[in-house]
């Protein structure tokens, strides 16, 4: 019974779901069951309930189960750590990195807004005060129009060759000068530590001469300009307009400003009344940089043309000036022996190279922010025109101002040469046919020659005896002690001037709005390469500005004690040469050998979607690394045969004197040479131990702008499973 019982109650149970998936009429055709079957099948009835509850849970829970929803790592884990062990390590990896990529979004590098943003960037940079006076002095003194030429053949033939590398190559990579070297020649990648490393010294002591300038324009309003007079005594406060100018008075002022010491050996803590404007011009930097490109490319709509308007109205006030004729005619200079001349040969090439400002790194740094598509062969034939332009329209018009100034010094030794005589013949020291005229009129410097051309020989050689001579060609002729001795005169020359306020402040704005232009790129040829370098620096882009400039000045610093301006000098006209040069010549390898020159100009000429002329793959492959090899040789060479001196100012005579620098500067600038270029045989040494080809396979470095990381294919098959 029991065994049937419960047969029947399953068949029970069975007919029962039938008859529920059925027709509703299954239960009225169902036969009448005895009492015993009707509480068997009210248990029955109980349990399929119970039953269907169950499945209805079941369903429910796995509908809920195969909809889309978020799974942690976790639970994933949990569920499939017996059946797939393997994608337990596969899907950690991955995971992260989907983590790590949300919270890190992709860079993308800005871009210049215009061209002409880009243009005025890059010609502010290169257009510097101090080269526009080192070009005519270098013209005066060796070779004149002859040095112009050789100048013009190495600026053509490795100036824009140089120029169109470092642009093409940052615009290329659009990177700063410290990674770009690594990808285009590894062997050669630590050439852009070291251009960082030269830039960022260069920038220390660049804003010092913005300080100066500064300095001098706050004096220049003074109803009478300082430096129109001379001093009397040693650490005197009076002047005697009538002393005897044999140079330019604005020496003592300019040490006595600057509180320059007599030595470079003297230290001392930094000039407080040249602090304070060191601090504004790096204040004036910060504001132009503080924004990026978009504060930079504003500014420089300003800062780049107002020196060339300047320029233009000193280029039509010098020839109005008396003397002006005088100086013109050393233009004319020809020596056909400077075509021979080995030194004018090298300072030709070291000035094309300070022109451009190659090496330093700026370039490139300005250039990674342009497209890559954009052709910056015309952009260096643009910027190397505007260059010498900005020279040829200078030097005429410093020499017009020299030839002025060495007439006004000559006029005024040749007027104290009468009085002299005149109280002598008065005194009855000198016979009354010594007596000068009384009058010498417009021109004293010609009439008291021709008087004293005019006397007898027995007379003439009593008076020259009590005379100093006054030639109006030497004293010219004394620009030869320096660019700066020339940029001093220039400077006193103004204060002859009519208007001379005005003239001497225009041009003090001049060389402002130069040193800013020059000091813009110079810091962003420093933060560039460091935010490329560490990607958390780009995070706060202001704030990491503002670290950089407050660390920099306070570095900076040490060029406003009292012997900072001898190691400005000694930097600037010594020490910066050879590494600049050793640089460009690296680069110059990196690109024509380790890459390729020709592979490296199909590469632009892909993106350009024109082809580009082989004379630059000859240029790089072939003339550029022998006259860059040859000029450091000779550079070395005239380095070594020349002693090094200063000219310092000595207080006790109120008189500029040439001293030697000690042994101890000299062992610390090699040291200092030798710590900067260290980064080049370092990475040699890495890249040969560690197997790293001197070729690279191809150029790995971003095209379009945004840094993407390379996906593995481990991770793609990872990312494919999760999905499933």
């Amino acid at each position: 019974m029991g065994c049937e019982g419960t047969r029947e109650a399953r068949e029970g149970v069975h007919a029962q779901r039938n008859c529920e998936k059925g027709s509703g009429c299954c239960r009225e055709e169902r036969p009448a069951r005895q009492p015993h079957e009707a509480h068997n099948t009210q248990t029955l009835e109980a349990r399929a309930e119970k039953a269907k509850a169950w499945e209805t849970q079941a369903y429910e829970a796995q509908k809920r189960y195969t909809q889309p929803k978020q799974t942690s790592v976790l639970g994933l884990e949990s569920a499939q750590a017996l059946k797939q062990k393997p994608l337990i390590k596969m899907t950690e990896v991955p995971e992260k990195k989907k983590k790590k990529k949300k919270s890190e979004a992709p860079y993308t590098r800005p871009l210049w807004s215009n061209k002409v943003e880009y243009i005025l960037a890059q010609v502010g940079y290169s257009v510097r005060a101090i080269n526009l006076w080192r070009f005519p002095y270098l013209w005066l003194h060796h070779g004149g129009c002859n040095f112009c030429l050789i100048y013009i053949f190495l600026l053509l033939s490795i100036g824009i060759p140089l120029l169109f590398l470092e642009m093409a190559v940052g615009q290329r990579m659009h990177q700063g000068s410290i990674g770009v070297w690594k990808i285009i020649g590894p062997w050669v990648g630590g050439v852009g530590y070291t251009s960082f490393m030269v830039c960022l010294i260069a920038g220390l002591y660049l804003n010092v001469l913005n300080a100066w300038i500064l300095t001098y324009l706050s004096q220049s309003f003074r109803y009478s300009i300082p430096w129109e007079h001379c001093p009397l005594l040693k650490n005197s406060s009076d002047f005697d307009p009538e002393c005897e100018r044999t140079t330019p008075s604005m020496y003592f002022w300019y040490r006595m400003t600057l509180k320059a010491s007599d030595s470079i050996e003297d230290s001392g803590p930094p000039v407080f009344s040249l602090s304070v404007p060191f601090l504004l011009s790096w204040c004036l930097v910060g504001t132009f940089m503080i924004n990026g490109l978009k504060s930079i490319g504003k500014v420089m709509y300003v800062l780049v043309p107002v020196p060339y308007i300047i320029m233009l109205c000193f280029l039509v006030r010098g020839p109005l000036l008396e003397g002006a004729g005088f100086g013109l005619q050393h233009l004319k200079v020809f020596k056909l022996s400077a075509l021979y001349s080995v030194d004018v040969w090298c300072y030709a090439g070291v000035q094309v190279l300070f022109t451009l400002g190659l090496g330093y790194g700026p370039i490139v740094s300005l250039s990674s922010y342009m497209d890559p598509s954009n052709n910056c062969l015309h952009d260096a034939f643009l910027v190397t025109l505007v260059n010498l332009g900005s020279m040829m329209l200078a030097t005429p018009s410093i020499f017009c101002v020299l030839g002025f100034w060495a007439t006004i010094i000559t006029d005024r030794c040749s007027e104290k040469n009468a009085e002299t005589l005149s109280s002598l013949v008065t005194l009855g020291k000198l016979p009354p046919e010594a007596q000068p005229p009384e009058n010498l009129g417009h021109h004293p410097a010609t009439i008291f020659f021709a008087w004293l051309s005019s006397l007898p020989p027995s007379i003439s050689s009593l008076v020259l005896s009590h005379i100093v001579e006054c030639n109006l060609e030497k004293q010219f002729l004394k620009v030869k002690e320096g660019p700066n001795f020339a940029f001093l005169a220039f400077i006193e020359a103004m204060s002859f001037a009519p208007g001379s306020v005005f003239w001497t402040a225009l041009h003090f704005l001049m060389l402002l709005t130069f040193g800013l232009n020059v000091m813009t790129g110079t810091l962003q040829g420093i933060i560039t390469p460091l935010q490329d370098s560490f990607s958390s620096f780009r995070k706060y882009p202001k704030l990491f500005t503002v670290v950089v400039f407050v660390l920099m000045s306070l570095c900076g610093l040490f060029f406003t004690r009292p012997s900072g301006i001898y190691y400005i000098g000694l930097l600037s006209e010594y020490w910066m040469i050879l590494p600049i040069i050793l640089i460009v010549t690296f680069e110059n390898v990196a690109v024509a050998w380790a890459y390729g020159a020709r592979r490296f100009l199909a590469d632009l000429a892909t993106l350009w979607g024109r082809s580009i002329h082989p004379i630059f793959h000859w240029l790089w492959c072939t003339l550029s690394p022998f006259v860059l090899l040859a000029l450091f040789m000779a550079t070395l060479i005239l380095l070594s045969l020349k002693t090094l001196s200063y000219l310092a100012w000595d207080s006790s005579t109120s008189k500029e004197v040439f001293r030697q620098y000690p042994t101890w500067v000299l062992l610390a600038m090699m040291a200092l040479f030798l710590a900067v270029t260290l980064p080049i045989p370092v990475y040699f040494v890495y890249c040969l131990t560690h197997g790293i080809p001197f070729k690279p396979r191809s150029l790995d470095g971003p095209v379009k702008g945004a840094h993407k990381e390379p996906v593995l294919q481990d991770d793609k098959q990872t990312a494919d499973q999760l999905s499933v």
